[in-house]
């Protein structure tokens, strides 16, 4: 009997949706997603960074490489709700069905002391990385094609567990009763503390796997049987000016410089754009990751510069049904009243 392979590219190509595709680990998964033939819708925030993300895909393949798949940049703004529904309505003009569906874009600016906004006058890292995360899945759900190879996989991070390494260092992820959700004039926290934010990006990343799990939850209960994977990549530092800690770097350049050379090159507890883009792109083509259910994986470090990937368990607060079935009711009315 002829042994099956357990890689889908070998099979047919994959329609694959990603958000924040066009630097770091995304666009490292999306070189490789497009090597192996498959096609990839990547939304830019606008049409220089289209444009921009095209040329540098292009240079990276040789012209008559006839079995790289095909690219489309539509125009998407996260921080913008009806940006999302803009791109949605597209996307559903052109009847594009989609495969894989995968959530990595997000947004840290660790070191402000002010919150910033979405065009929405939402705080812009819960915006971003979780609302509107929450608010494309929503619109795309119905072109996701109910096959055996779709997924739904969503970047996370292990400082959503105050337990973990990560997590302990600075102020810990909670989202208490979510209260900064349930104001009326607006919030900076979701739990409604003052403004922190690097604890703004840990609640973000506790939400990310908080929706993912309550994602699957539902979507078992209907005749959709589809794998929802949330994953954590490690701690991700390059060695250029772009990548995840961009914007951060504005608040602390010094601070983050001498972070960056501490986490990497003395205490190596880092990895690279290229090797956690390879995680993602195998989460997507494997299909040992093909459960029709919630599964989180981290990329847990075990030594220096020695890491592992492998199932691992979601913080306490993450287990918590009734705060998953909240979180998705206020986000869905937030989003109602902004639209």
């Amino acid at each position: 009997m002829k042994k099956k392979s357990n890689k889908f590219q070998k099979d047919k190509p994959l329609t694959i949706f990603i958000t924040g595709g066009s630097s770091g680990i995304g666009f490292q998964s999306v070189l490789k997603l497009i090597s192996l033939g498959h096609n990839i819708i990547l939304p830019c925030k606008n049409i220089l960074r289209a444009n921009e993300v095209l040329t540098n895909i292009f240079n990276q393949f040789p012209c008559d490489s006839s079995k790289k798949g095909n690219i489309y940049t539509p125009i998407m703004d996260l921080s913008d709700l009806n940006s999302i529904d803009s791109l949605c309505a597209e996307v559903k003009k052109k009847r594009l069905r989609i495969d894989v569906l995968i959530l990595n874009a997000g947004l840290q600016y660790t070191g402000s002391k002010i919150p910033r906004r979405s065009t929405q006058g939402i705080e812009l890292t819960f915006a971003v990385n979780h609302l509107s995360h929450f608010y494309l899945t929503q619109n795309l759900l119905p072109l996701i094609n109910r096959s055996n190879y779709s997924k739904i996989i969503i970047t996370s991070s292990e400082v959503h567990n105050p337990m973990s390494s990560g997590g302990r260092v600075g102020a810990r992820a909670g989202l208490g009763n979510l209260l900064g959700l349930e104001s009326e004039t607006g919030f900076d926290m979701i739990d409604g503390s003052k403004f922190n934010a690097d604890k703004a990006y840990k609640d973000t990343k506790l939400c990310n796997i908080i929706f993912a799990k309550e994602l699957s939850k539902r979507l078992n209960k209907t005749s959709f049987q589809i794998s929802v994977i949330a994953w954590a990549p490690g701690l991700v530092i390059s060695r250029d000016n772009q990548g995840f800690f961009r914007y951060s770097r504005k608040y602390n350049q010094l601070g983050q410089i001498l972070f960056a050379y501490l986490a990497r090159d003395l205490l190596r507890i880092t990895t690279s754009n290229i090797t956690a883009g390879r995680l993602l792109c195998d989460l997507v083509c494997s299909s040992k990751y093909n459960k029709s259910d919630f599964n989180y994986y981290s990329n847990k470090i075990i030594s220096p510069g020695i890491f592992v990937f492998e199932k691992t368990n979601i913080s306490e607060e993450a287990q918590i049904d009734g705060l998953a079935k909240k979180l998705w009711d206020l986000s869905k009315s937030l989003i109602e009243n902004k639209t």
